[in-house]
């Protein structure tokens, strides 16, 4: 069970951010609209923040502007030109009349949003590569001495892996009660050198763990991306307040220099417009302009448009979404809003900001250091099943947002570990210049793309070679605007009749482009996998397989893809995995009400694509150039019928396929344009799923040289999207018969001999995936009495690029969708 963890913050923010709203007219100061609402409403004192213009803390003349209008209860912070004081809306409307005063806002209450990680991003792959050892004076880098705020719920510094006095330099408890005051307007204190901070949560010391945990509990298994940083955590307890994430800030701008602090993580918020005049933005923009790299959680309420973190959406923030371990985007990520964004005034200077994430991140069952307390208590089911008896009592899972953003956080501080004079714009050009396209996601979904860590801390070296292969900085030749409709469905199945107890019935309407039914066959309690066939069957009877893979135990997916389906009634149902002829309900199969999604594809526009009209693939064309997956030539033309070349390949899989980006290498052949794709290609380690970064290239070099004019035969396109999956290894232990599913049979295919033996094991998953097809015939000699079907792969022959557009896209849906 997933637990989503979500500081929310019920602050409705300002519309507009180029001037004032009608309402705050006769105002010079901005007023946050829920406490417009309260003085029209109420006549209480309220709990308000009172920003200053300026950048220290208040100056005597602006604290003698509260005096002057009656204010005696508040306390001003050490760094930030801000007070957190009770008021009055009289005293409130005098203050926003003043020429001193830049904004005031409620102090709302705030709530919790609620050991592979470091091998997917890279951080194990740098931590060992002896060239950055080299670079870095001999020694692996860990972000050492790098100060990293933890402004959250508290942080427990008794843990081992961060302990108080040790990796943990610093542990503050700053919440504030304004309404607890004695009169009068205080200077803000904080209670430092507590061991222990986070009594209340267990979400800030999982959070600590991920920035910079040493894994000392676990022998190593489950450190942080940053284990040589240092750790200072900012609690504010089991409560949460504007001004307490404020305070955040404000000790961090302050001791600065005593802990050399260079990043802040912030994992919570909320969703609602950007307003630059509010206190949380007016403080990350003073640590900003302090060379301290901010980062925000951009939020747990995906997957709508429109959910992001208002914090998130500053310009000098980096925004960071939350990526499932398949390299996908979590369900519950917050989304931007396409197309939204805009330029505002702040400090003398012009500032554009687009609702977008900056990047994604591992978030979903990341495992971190743990404390007893009611949070972390609530995924013990979990902790039990997936960690080592001996870890529970010290390690927690926990998904969301505010999971991802620490992760990001301890990378940060590794980028500044190799080159301490980064400022925070060079920080989040790196992140972003650095990532892996996530095909299927535009950048206010996802941002630029998942994280790399080893390259940006390889641009953080100086190796600016990166940044050519991104789809965010892509001029694309062709576009096709579509609209896709979801319908969820159920189908129970009965391995005792060899069929489901009933099939699901559905409309295809007229003019549909691709129709995409995918299942979920999980199996015994949900872990066995279950070797089932999903069937849709057509209003002419023809039937579209998703084959039953022999890797059902790891992809309990089930996936068939209709290109330009034809309208009338469908049916989808679920098939079994056969037995003998004797006893033909004996197969393995598992009963099981499997859980399955429609996702109907129509394409309303297009353009960069003149001449796919009429031919088979034209579907399979539109859909994957929605997706970006690839791209028409600069002609406006796809070339359907034209043999697939090998850069054409190249560029493709890092566009489509989720394929890291790679230092350049030498590459005789290949071009300055191709360079990038063919390195990344070619590089040791380059899928995303291949979790180890071992395995070889998607692509094989020939005799040192790419040869890029080269075409690609089914085989070898076989090889490069099976090792895209990260399946080498169940490739390589491939020994036996090709065969393909027919039905409820498997047919040996006729022309295997032709296959090289290295890629034998790649064109049967190819062919159990359901990522490229068999050819079937039928053969019936002159006395046989019932035809026999027969089966080839054709594994020399080349590929057409209307051809890979097919496996492509089937690709796609089946596994990055």
């Amino acid at each position: 069970m997933r637990i989503f963890y979500a500081f929310v913050i019920a602050i409705l923010l300002m519309a507009g951010f180029g001037g004032l709203a009608p309402s705050h007219a006769q105002y010079q100061a901005a007023i946050g609209p829920d406490l417009l609402e309260k003085m029209k409403t109420s006549s209480d004192h309220y709990e308000v923040i009172v920003t200053f213009k300026g950048d220290g803390a208040p100056t005597t003349e602006q604290t003698e502007v509260l005096e002057t209008v009656g204010v005696d209860t508040g306390l001003t912070l050490e760094s930030l030109p801000m007070a957190g004081v009770l008021a009055s809306k009289e005293q409130i409307e005098a203050l926003s009349s003043n020429e001193e005063v830049r904004s005031i806002y409620l102090n709302e209450k705030l709530e919790y949003f609620n050991s592979d990680a470091t091998a997917l991003t890279g951080v194990d792959k740098l931590r060992t590569d002896d060239s950055m050892r080299k670079q870095n004076g001999g020694l692996p880098v860990s972000g050492k001495d790098i100060g990293v705020v933890v402004n959250d719920s508290g942080v427990d510094g008794t843990h081992k892996d961060h302990e108080f006095e040790k990796n943990l330099v610093q542990n503050v408890l700053g919440s504030t009660n304004l309404n607890s005051l004695s009169p009068g307007l205080l200077p803000v204190t904080y209670q430092e050198d507590v061991a222990n901070t986070d009594t209340n949560s267990g979400h800030g010391t999982h959070v600590a763990g991920t920035v910079g945990g040493t894994g000392v509990m676990s022998s190593g298994k489950y450190e942080g991306a940053a284990p040589g940083a240092d750790l200072i955590g900012y609690g504010s307890g089991g409560a949460l307040f504007v001004l307490d994430g404020i305070g955040g800030f404000d000790y961090a701008i302050t001791h600065q220099s005593q802990y050399n602090i260079r990043v802040i993580t912030n994992s919570w918020g909320s969703s609602g417009d950007f307003d630059p005049n509010h206190p949380i933005n007016v403080a990350s923009k003073k640590a900003y302009d302090r060379g301290i790299t901010v980062l925000f959680a951009a939020g747990n309420e995906g997957p709508g448009e429109n959910t992001h973190n208002p914090y998130a959406k500053a310009p000098w923030v980096i925004s960071v979404a939350a990526g499932e371990k398949d390299g996908t985007l979590a369900d519950f990520s917050s989304r931007g809003t396409k197309g939204v964004g805009g330029t505002f005034e702040m400090d003398g200077e012009t500032w554009t900001w687009a609702d977008e994430p900056t990047i994604t991140a591992p978030g979903v069952d990341i495992i971190s250091t743990r404390v007893v307390a009611p949070v972390s208590s609530l995924a013990a089911a979990d902790d039990v099943e997936e960690l080592d008896p001996a870890h529970v009592p010290f390690y927690t899972m926990m998904s969301g947002t505010s999971m991802a953003t620490p992760h990001v956080a301890g990378v940060v501080a590794l980028m500044l570990d190799a080159e301490p004079t980064l400022s925070p714009d060079n920080v989040k050009t790196i992140i972003q210049t650095s990532a892996t396209n996530m095909p299927g996601y535009e950048t206010w979904e996802a941002g630029a793309g998942y994280l790399n860590a080893y390259a940006a801390v390889d641009m953080a070296f100086g190796n600016d070679t990166y940044g050519n292969t991104l789809n965010m900085d892509r001029e694309f030749n062709s576009n096709v605007e579509a609209e896709t409709e979801r319908k969820s469905f159920a189908v129970d199945y009965n391995p005792s009749t060899l069929i489901s107890d009933n099939q699901y019935e559905f409309n295809v309407e007229p003019g549909l482009t691709s129709l995409v039914a995918k299942v979920d066959a999980q199996g015994v309690m949900g872990e066995t996998g279950n070797p089932v066939n999903l069937i849709l069957i057509a209003p002419d009877g023809t039937e579209y397989s998703s084959g039953i893979s022999l890797l059902f135990t790891l992809y309990t997916d089930r996936t068939v893809s209709v290109n330009a389906p034809m309208p009338g009634d469908w049916k989808a149902e679920i098939r079994g995995l056969r037995g003998d002829e004797q006893n033909p309900t004996s197969g393995v199969s598992f009963s099981e009400d499997i859980n399955g999604s429609l996702a109907f594809t129509k394409v309303s526009g297009f353009d960069g694509l003149n001449d796919v009209e009429g031919h088979p693939a034209a579907s399979a064309i539109k859909i994957g150039v929605k997706e970006r997956l690839f791209d028409g030539n600069s002609k406006g033309n796809f070339k359907p019928d034209q043999l697939l070349q090998r850069k054409d390949l190249a560029e493709y899989l890092v566009m489509g396929a989720e394929i890291q980006q790679s230092p350049l290498m030498d590459i005789a052949d290949a071009p300055s344009h191709l360079l990038p794709f063919a390195s990344a290609v070619t590089a040791e380690g380059a899928a995303f799923r291949d979790e180890t970064q071992t395995q070889n290239g998607v692509m094989v070099l020939k005799d040192g040289k790419f040869k890029g004019q080269d075409n690609v035969n089914r085989a070898e396109l076989a090889y490069s999207l099976v090792q895209s999956l990260g399946l080498q290894d169940q490739a390589d232990s491939f020994d036996g018969e090709v065969t393909v599913q027919y039905k409820d049979e498997r047919i040996a295919i006729n022309d295997a001999s032709e296959i090289p033996d290295h890629l034998k094991g790649y064109v049967q998953l190819a062919l159990d995936l359901n990522i490229i097809n068999a050819h079937f015939d039928v053969a019936q000699g002159p006395y046989d009495t019932e035809p026999t079907i027969q089966a080839e792969f054709q594994p020399q022959e080349n590929t057409t690029r209307g051809d890979f557009a097919v496996a492509m896209s089937r690709y796609f849906e089946a596994f990055l969708k």
